[in-house]
């Protein structure tokens, strides 16, 4: 059971819980919980489609690779620069909104204080860590997955006495919110690259019905995240008098002193951690993929990051609705391409999505093409 379901699944689970969870409330209470709670499963599904058919591809191919390693096998060269490209971009696009979501954790800590200080301090904190020498990975990983659990438990724990609350849940209908938060959701349950991890364990263990394995790790591990997510909005509900676009800031003033102090702790924790593996990502692609130099791959980490938070006015909101709707949802175009461009250049069958796969390939690029139209057209309108 440990080695075979809770270990592996907790590999993706992990990976996909995180900044996008502060984000729910605030997009659930402007849908309505029911829509909001709807969209969620929508997205739980997709993603859970797609990322069998990215475990599929892996199975597939001969050699390690990583995602922009496959779209250059399958999609050729274009395929490459599209997909390392809108990577990139999405990554130093997160670290800015880490840095906004920063703020919103150190201020329940220190309440005081400017919150250019506070983010300066986390960036720098940030950025020196992503230059050293990359020795505790697994210990960073775990910061980050207890961090993120232990904020779920406390805010829903604190919340549970006071879920007479609940009764002033919205349920009410408003179609145009729909589209404008599509992105906020898809960006709740991104997780792509712990993927190949769960792939790779099972490839080690000398396990029977392995394929059935990873395939059910990566359905529950897509999942789980819904239900901790759902605990975290009841608890944020009951909370809170005014739902805020970051969650925390509302707990201010409803939640004791020190249980403020201590989900600012597990949330800055939790941030600076992931900030430090996206930032070691980012540099390590910067300099032997795209073979840029080690002033401009520091530049990229360390700058990039803070125009996006001065540029962006703080919009937590609108800076994870742009990451989903339109990075994210192009990333997912280009996995499914490639899912189908796998048996017509390897000529092996699908292994995990043997009949429902075409099927899947076409609901995943609609979701994704409407998310992604949805997201242009708000920008620009």
């Amino acid at each position: 059971m440990y080695k075979n379901f809770l270990l592996p699944s907790s590999i993706l689970a992990g990976a996909i819980v995180g900044a996008g969870m502060f984000a729910l409330p605030f997009v659930f209470n402007s849908l309505g919980f029911g829509i909001g709670f709807f969209y969620l499963i929508i997205a739980a599904i997709v993603y859970s489609l797609v990322y069998l058919m990215y475990a599929d591809i892996i199975l597939r191919t001969y050699g390690e690779h990583r995602f922009v390693g496959f779209s250059k096998i399958y999609l050729g060269v274009g395929g490459f620069w599209a997909t390392i490209t809108i990577a990139v971009l999405n990554m130093i696009l997160v670290m800015g909104i880490f840095l906004v979501l920063s703020v919103s954790f150190a201020n329940l800590i220190f309440p005081s204080g400017g919150s250019v200080i506070k983010m300066l301090i986390f960036w720098l904190g940030g950025s020196i860590a992503i230059f050293l020498p990359p020795k505790r990975i697994f210990l960073i990983e775990f910061l980050i997955v207890v961090g993120m659990a232990g904020i779920i438990l406390l805010v829903f724990l604190l919340g549970f006495g006071n879920f007479k609350n609940l009764a002033s849940l919205n349920f009410s209908f408003n179609p145009e919110n729909i589209l404008p938060y599509a992105g906020v959701i898809l960006f709740s349950l991104s997780g792509r690259v712990a993927v190949s991890s769960l792939v790779n364990y099972f490839k080690k263990q000398k396990v029977q019905n392995r394929n059935f394995l990873i395939k059910k790790n990566i359905i529950a591990a897509t999942f789980i995240p819904v239900i901790f997510y759902i605990f975290f909005i009841l608890g944020i509900y009951s909370l809170s008098e005014k739902i805020t676009p970051d969650a925390v800031t509302g707990l201010i003033g409803n939640a004791p002193t020190a249980v403020l102090s201590i989900i600012g702790i597990l949330g800055l924790l939790s941030l600076w951690s992931t900030y430090i593996l996206i930032g070691v990502n980012v540099k390590s692609i910067m300099r032997y993929d795209l073979k840029f130099p080690l002033f401009l791959s520091f530049l990229s980490v360390t700058i990039a990051p803070i125009i996006i938070f001065f540029a962006s006015v703080q919009d937590f909101i609108g800076l994870v609705s742009l990451s989903g709707g339109v990075f994210l949802a192009l990333e997912g175009i280009f996995l499914t391409a490639i899912w189908l461009n796998t048996k017509r250049i390897s000529q092996k069958s699908s292994i995990l999505l043997p009949k429902a796969g075409v099927f899947a390939a076409v609901f995943s690029i609609i979701i994704f093409a409407a998310v992604l139209i949805s997201e242009l057209l708000n920008m620009f309108s």
